[in-house]
């Protein structure tokens, strides 16, 4: 019998990758997502059902209705800027709904999850490649809200016997055009799909800061194809299956690039030429975030396979453009 995995936010970028796999490796996937960010999703092989995934009357529903094996959680505000701007709303939705969705497991007795957390959990990082054990400081309010439900699930673990996963993202990137996936936000606010939008339509491209302590004096980020992040999923299912102990893992590549690096890269596979327009640093950027995901491969046997820099981009331009016919269709 094919276990059912509930995933919310799974019509969204990651959540959408993750959806796939998992329902490619025989599992039956349920996905609630409220389709905030105007995203179209064609999912033959999920059960979606549209609203919030701290609905309790909708949670109430899919767990009375459905075996639910374990959840991932995915459903989250992820902007950093906006979380500045807007804090009471992150906490809201990255925390308080969170005890909410947990609460409503606990009274189903599903007791296995797998949280989508962040890199942004560290802050300025005191050492490069950062591991697990790195302390956490985070200098964004969504930084804080997901390092606080990691606190979350570690004291539900302690007190109710829930199995947990945390799996760190560095920088999601990439697209799955063939099979019609990839990053469909309104607005836009990754800076792959912006470098990408600027050589499509031939303006500038907005760099925000260049005077960070790099080579370059650009940011230096660890750029993850979101095929390798789906997979580390298969693997943390897997491991909670398997009846091992809760754990967290930092999800990359361990190699970082800086953002004047990608758009070289950028122009040279595509044949073009950019001109970068330099705006002032936004609030909680650091100026390097790279991984070390020697624990990943260790205890998961995970490793990023599909994150070479030039198929993100090829990935994430090709499923642009199948959206841009889309549209004019």
């Amino acid at each position: 019998m094919h276990k059912t995995i509930l995933i919310t936010g799974g019509a969204g970028y990651v959540g959408s990758h993750i959806s796939f796999l998992l329902a490619q490796h025989g599992y039956k996937i349920i996905i609630i997502d409220n389709f905030h960010q105007q995203q179209h999703l064609a999912a033959p092989w999920a059960t979606v059902i549209k609203g919030d995934f701290a609905n309790q009357d909708m949670l109430q529903t899919i767990f009375t209705n459905h075996q639910i094996d374990t959840v991932i959680h995915c459903a989250a505000f992820i902007e950093v800027g906006a979380s500045m701007k807007e804090p009471r709303f992150y906490y809201e939705n990255n925390l308080l709904k969170t005890g909410m969705l947990l609460n409503s497991m606990l009274n189903h007795s599903v007791r296995k999850i797998i949280f989508s957390s962040s890199c942004a959990i560290f802050g300025i990082p005191q050492e490069i490649p950062i591991a697990e054990d790195h302390p956490q400081n985070p200098i964004s309010v969504y930084g804080r809200t997901k390092a606080m439900a990691e606190s979350m699930l570690s004291d539900f673990g302690q007190a109710y016997d829930l199995k947990f996963v945390n799996l760190r993202y560095f920088n999601a990137a990439g697209a799955q055009p063939e099979h019609h996936l990839g990053e469909q936000h309104k607005p836009e606010t990754h800076i792959i799909p912006l470098l990408l939008q600027a050589i499509h339509q031939q303006r500038p491209f907005t760099l925000f800061g260049n005077d960070y302590e790099t080579p370059d004096g650009s940011p230096i980020r660890d750029f993850l194809h979101v095929i390798d992040i789906a997979h580390a999923h298969l693997l943390a299912l897997q491991h909670l299956d398997q009846h091992k102990p809760s754990d967290s893992f930092n999800i990359g590549t361990g190699k970082g690039i800086s953002i004047k690096q990608l758009v070289k890269t950028a122009e040279q596979l595509f044949g073009t030429s950019i001109r970068i327009i330099i705006e002032k640093r936004r609030p909680g950027d650091p100026a390097q975030l790279v991984a070390d995901p020697s624990k990943a491969e260790q205890v998961l046997g995970w490793r990023a396979r599909h994150s070479h820099i030039e198929y993100i981009l090829q990935s994430a331009y090709a499923f642009m453009m199948q959206k841009e016919k889309q549209i004019v269709l």
